[in-house]
């Protein structure tokens, strides 16, 4: 889906995550495996994908690099396939933002197109959007301008915010030793904001694969986890060279349908089958 590129650190600190089991008191409880990809899988494909998968992604705007979004009118059908959301919002990349006072202008518009989306595709309130942080590495003025601003638009919209980020050390890829989430999540204040994570490392990934009892969002190694997306299409030598499960193309695609449509997939993993809370209530 989406490929995290790293921005280059002003800043010369170290942080270090270290899981926290005291945060995950629920280490055993149930998890449950979802999908997400840029382009709709058509309808088709939904109750095949199913037999796997709790819940989908869902695009509230044009995903990366794409000329239209084909999630567009799709959350009805998607439910009544029994599907839960991620509901996502492309967010900016650092070179749109101009300047601290035009990324947060720019992040309250956002958020108001944000919340005008998911209300018309009829999500409801209090349905978690995750806006998705392309860059990673330690987040410069201008992108935490951004951020927040559209955590408390969204907030004040009458939905809750989410982000999906880096769970990874900008270190594996030539960064300092800095992670997104961390980052995002330290100068937050006391914004409430719910994490999607990407760490498609092996390990802690356990590759492209699908089994039964899916790993913690704990394991990713970042205890604030509460999705994980573990495998990512396509794979990422960088970090993922060693992971098992991957097409020799190098895309992680779902069981059961053939190689030939070329569905390939990103892989996550909850707590919940539904982890914006998207489903008509």
């Amino acid at each position: 889906m989406k490929r995290i590129a790293l921005v280059l650190a002003l800043v010369g600190s170290i942080f270090v995550p270290t899981a926290n089991p005291q945060s995950h008191p629920a280490a055993t409880a149930a998890t449950y495996l979802g999908f997400d990809r840029n382009n709709y899988p058509g309808d088709q494909n939904l109750k095949v994908l199913r037999q796997t998968f709790s819940y989908t992604g869902f695009w509230l705007n044009l995903p990366p690099s794409a000329k239209i979004n084909t999630w567009s009118g799709k959350r009805r059908m998607l439910q009544s396939a029994g599907f839960g959301f991620l509901v996502l919002f492309n967010g900016r990349l650092f070179n749109e933002l101009k300047s601290v006072s035009y990324a947060s202008k720019l992040g309250k518009s956002d958020a108001q197109a944000a919340v005008a989306a998911a209300r018309k595709e009829g999500f409801p309130q209090r349905t978690i959007i995750f806006l998705d942080q392309e860059q990673g590495g330690r987040m410069l003025p201008e992108q935490r301008a951004y951020i927040y601003a559209w955590v408390d638009g969204v907030t004040a919209g009458g939905f809750l915010a989410g982000i999906y980020c880096s769970g990874i050390s900008a270190q594996k890829e030539g960064g300092e030793d800095i992670v997104t989430a961390d980052d995002i999540r330290q100068n937050a204040g006391a914004r409430k904001i719910v994490y999607w994570i990407t760490n498609d490392a092996c390990p802690p990934s356990p590759g492209c694969v699908f089994p039964k009892r899916a790993p913690s969002p704990a394991d990713s190694g970042i205890h604030l986890a509460d999705v994980w997306q573990f495998a990512q299409s396509p794979k990422r030598p960088a970090v993922a060279a060693s992971c098992p499960g991957y097409n020799p193309d190098g895309n992680c695609y779902p069981p059961e349908i053939s190689v030939a449509q070329h569905l390939h997939i990103d892989v996550n993993t909850a707590t919940t089958a539904d982890p914006s809370h998207g489903r008509s209530r």
